[in-house]
């Protein structure tokens, strides 16, 4: 394990994405990474669920397009607790808002390392 790997260890990282084999993917190779896994949330309202929930929320990678919406809502609640994230999406970045600008866009299919480098980069 590579040391960009092994940062991962312990951190609790929240997945927003609808797709089930992309979400059981990204969950698989960071828990791999030492890694635990919040969600996956396949819905702004399951994300948000999460976000104002949990106890420990370490990073987050998050789809833009869920199943009920786009998931601002989330990347805003997300800034408002301090946690860094991540966008994995097939979408270009022109469709990320000017608020959104420090934050990383990974362009699917997005692997564990670029989502590591992404959050502690």
């Amino acid at each position: 394990m590579d040391n960009w790997a092994s940062a991962m260890i312990g951190r609790y990282i929240l997945i927003v994405e609808d797709d089930y084999l992309i979400a059981t993917d990204m969950a698989v190779s960071l828990e791999a990474m030492g890694a635990h896994i919040l969600g996956p949330a396949a819905s702004v309202r399951d994300a948000l669920d999460i976000v104002e929930g949990a106890l420990h929320l370490d990073g987050a990678a998050v789809d833009l397009k869920l199943r009920d919406g786009m998931a601002f809502p989330v990347a805003e609640a997300l800034l408002k607790r301090g946690t860094p994230f991540v966008f994995a999406t097939a979408y270009d970045e022109a469709a990320i808002p000017a608020r959104f600008g420090k934050i990383v866009a990974c362009p699917k299919p997005v692997n564990s390392l670029q989502i590591t480098h992404a959050l502690l980069g």
